[in-house]
């Protein structure tokens, strides 16, 4: 067994290697795997890569002779260090750009402001690295270590893919992966440049006076970033330029889907048993529905998982998930990728019992495995397939596929060696780029492998890997065609239909269907650009997580929309999926904070606009009971709301909102868009309202303030509204001003 290489400075940790690998496998594992570094030549600020989805670099590194050849290609601190950079060509230290923008707080910061005195923690990264995913809990738990310490928390997301450097979808990202710290848009990668930055994540640690203190790459450094805050804190205090406390700063809120589902990353559609299943990821649970009806009804069935965010084994109203994704069925029993907790989980769904099957609750870099059920470590399972008896893993953590024989829980890598690339051949010497979506087709395993913007292919009855469409790490893009013009954008979800492979085009918010055997691609649904419905009632998504596909239906895990979608393939007809008696869960936060209970009062809202409690659904809904509307009972009705902004502010273009109409129990109407503009509206059959009668309508909305630093509050707001006979085609219904 070969002994990795273990540098003695602060930036590295120890892995052992599970298995004999190459010289040259382990300087690819340090490299990619662990630390996801980005490859140079020299060590001047030029980027070393593209964000134009139009270009392609897919250079790979040269064979190495020798540790200080790789040295010379991957960034080690002493060729850069850190401490001596006086980042934006300042003579007094680090500076934020003014024309920069900041995202989840009301304010831009300065470290010659309010940042003066702060021990500041900035931590560059990019949402779609499962590696910067990895070290969000440590920064959560690290600021709530020190959080009466002047100690301020930053974001800097200096994006890989083209998508990511728009605002809506690093505003959706910070909701998505509940950051509770302002983030910095990094336009071009400025910032990154300036601090010498060489891998997403960077985490940088900066004193009180402005002066660099340290700076760690990649996961696992939690105890040594804890250690460098607190002494930079002692030191602050003996050297007197310690600020008083922390700083005072509201964070966004998030709009909550009228669907009650929030950011559903997967959905299972079983034409068997006709039923539907979603994993309900920042609600922590799983809905289980009955078949939607032809008006995309769907009526919920049981709820597995109390909201609550954990990983406990108990029946359905007290088992808890951390951020579950993908989901397989397999008779009486549901298989559940516990992505945040490490586990793969399995409902027993006749009882609802939530059992781990697989992991020990920890992340680990076990790259071969070879252990039994709960004694086997495994690292951010996103995607699961059953053939037989025999469970198949997109292993996007450590960058492979596993298989687990379920009647022993035996589990095994499959595929991939565990470095970060995109190499075919034998499955024990390919590589895998964070694989998030999988299917099986014709005894073949599709995998959506994200970070290279790739389809591969397993093929089970020669055990070798191919690709499909995908060239690189810094390959992509949103091109129809066959291969290499096709190009994908981290695409996370796989289904089959027929002798095709649908894909979930992630950052291009598109499905699109590509034939394996001709290695063609192209667009069946989506603009390109986020969305929810476009003005010729077409479909649009907003970063689309996980495909099911049941007969001639495709199923849509909308995330950023926090909805499903039923597409019908052959009529392209298509339907926002209505779950009639979905509750929103207790809790609604990381660490099981309670929701609010509607009382009938709307949140304060201060001097500048912004709610007084601006966390996720913490402000109860304003309820208001308007005056009887004579609606007709043909045609259609129109209901148009138009709720109140403070000044200053206008309704967020960058999250969705949403409309339920409903009756009792019963849900009427649902619809979600995205707008700038008010009033909000929605288009009803009339012969569904059936007067007399009295309806509910509820709108879900976010408004933001004005500015480069402005922050976004989300309202909810429901009218209670008797109906009579009459003539009226348009229900207006607008909010007071008192």
């Amino acid at each position: 067994m070969l002994t990795p290489f273990v540098p003695s400075h602060t930036y590295f940790r120890r892995f052992a290697f599970p298995r004999p690998l190459h010289v040259l496998d382990s300087i690819f594992y340090l490299q990619t795997s662990v630390f996801n570094l980005v490859p140079r030549h020299d060590t001047s600020e030029k980027n070393t890569f593209q964000t134009n989805p139009s270009e392609s670099n897919t250079e790979q590194p040269p064979p190495f002779s020798s540790l200080k050849e790789w040295k010379s290609w991957v960034w080690f601190p002493e060729q850069a260090p850190l401490a001596n950079i006086k980042p934006m060509n300042s003579p007094d230290g680090p500076v934020f750009d003014p024309t920069f923008a900041w995202l989840n707080t009301d304010r831009a910061l300065h470290f010659d402001g309010e940042l003066k005195g702060q021990v500041v923690v900035l931590d560059f990264w990019t949402y779609c690295c499962i590696n910067c995913i990895h070290i969000l809990p440590d920064l959560s738990y690290l600021e709530k270590k020190y959080a009466s310490e002047p100690v301020t928390f930053i974001g800097v997301h200096s994006a890989k893919f083209s998508n990511e450097a728009n605002r809506e979808t690093i505003r959706a990202a910070i909701l998505r992966y509940e950051i509770h710290h302002p983030v910095i848009v990094d336009e071009n990668m400025k910032l990154w440049r300036a601090f010498r930055v060489r891998s997403w994540p960077t985490v940088v640690v900066i004193g009180p006076t402005g002066a660099i203190v340290t700076a760690f790459a990649g996961e696992g450094n939690r105890d040594a970033l804890d250690e460098a805050i607190g002494q930079a804190l002692a030191q602050g205090r003996s050297l007197g330029t310690l600020a008083a406390g922390p700083l005072k700063l509201r964070r966004e809120g998030n709009v909550r889907g009228a669907s009650g589902l929030a950011f559903p990353g997967k959905v299972l559609a079983d034409a068997a048993t006709k039923r539907l299943f979603i994993a309900d990821s920042n609600h922590y649970r799983i809905v289980i529905a009955e078949f939607p009806d032809a008006d995309g009804r769907a009526k919920v069935v049981n709820v597995i998982g109390s909201g609550a965010c954990g990983a406990d084994d108990a029946p359905a109203d007290r088992a808890t998930f951390n951020h579950p994704q993908g989901l397989a069925l397999g008779r009486d029993n549901l298989y559940v990728a516990d992505t945040e907790n490490h586990l793969i989980r399995r409902i027993e769904l006749r009882s609802g019992d939530v059992r781990t099957v697989v992991g020990t609750g920890k992340m680990t870099y076990d790259f071969s495995g070879g252990g039994m059920g709960v004694d086997q470590g495994i690292n951010s399972p996103w995607d699961l397939v059953l053939e037989g008896s025999t469970l198949y893993v997109a292993m996007a953590g450590q960058h492979q596929i596993w298989r687990v024989d379920l009647p022993v829980g035996f589990a095994r890598a499959l595929a991939g060696t565990g470095r970060e690339n995109i190499v075919d051949g034998p499955t024990e010497t390919s590589a895998f780029s964070q694989p998030s979506g999988i299917c099986a087709l014709d005894g073949k395993l599709y995998v959506a492998d994200s970070e290279v913007s790739a389809i591969r292919c397993i093929d089970m009855a020669t055990e070798r890997v191919t690709t499909i469409l995908g060239e690189g790490l810094f390959s992509f893009g949103d091109v129809d065609g066959v291969f290499p013009q096709a190009k994908l954008q981290h695409p996370l979800g796989v289904a089959g239909w027929g002798k095709l492979v649908l894909v979930a085009d992630t950052y291009n918010h598109k499905i699109k269907a590509i034939d394996p055997a001709t290695r063609a691609a192209r667009t069946l649904y989506g603009t390109g650009k986020p969305g929810a419905s476009t003005a010729d009632g077409g479909v649009e998504f907003f970063e689309p997580g996980g495909l099911s596909v049941a007969g001639d239906f495709v199923f849509v895990a909308d995330t950023n929309n926090h909805r499903i979608v039923r597409v019908n393939l052959k009529t392209h007809q298509w339907h926002e999926i209505i779950l009639e008696g979905l509750a929103r869960p207790r809790f609604a936060h990381h660490g099981a904070m309670m929701e609010h209970v509607a009382t009938g009062a709307i949140a304060s809202i201060d001097a500048d606009g912004i709610a007084a409690n601006d966390l996720e659904d913490a402000s109860p809904d304003w309820i208001i009971d308007v005056e009887p509307v004579a609606v007709t009972a043909q045609g259609e009705v129109t209901v148009s709301i138009d709720p109140f902004i403070p000044r200053d502010a206008h309704l967020s273009a960058d999250a969705p909102w949403s409309i339920r109409v409903s009756n009792g129990q019963s849900t009427i109407a649902q619809h979600t868009g995205k707008s700038d503009r008010l009033p909000l509206s929605i288009r009803i059959p009339a012969n569904s309202l059936h007067p007399p009668q009295e309806i509910t309508v509820s709108a879900n909305l976010a408004y933001c303030t004005a500015g480069v630093a402005s922050v976004c509050v989300p309202r909810f707001i429901t009218f209670r509204v008797p109906l009579k006979p009459g003539a009226q085609t348009k229900i207006d219904l607008k909010e007071p001003l008192a």
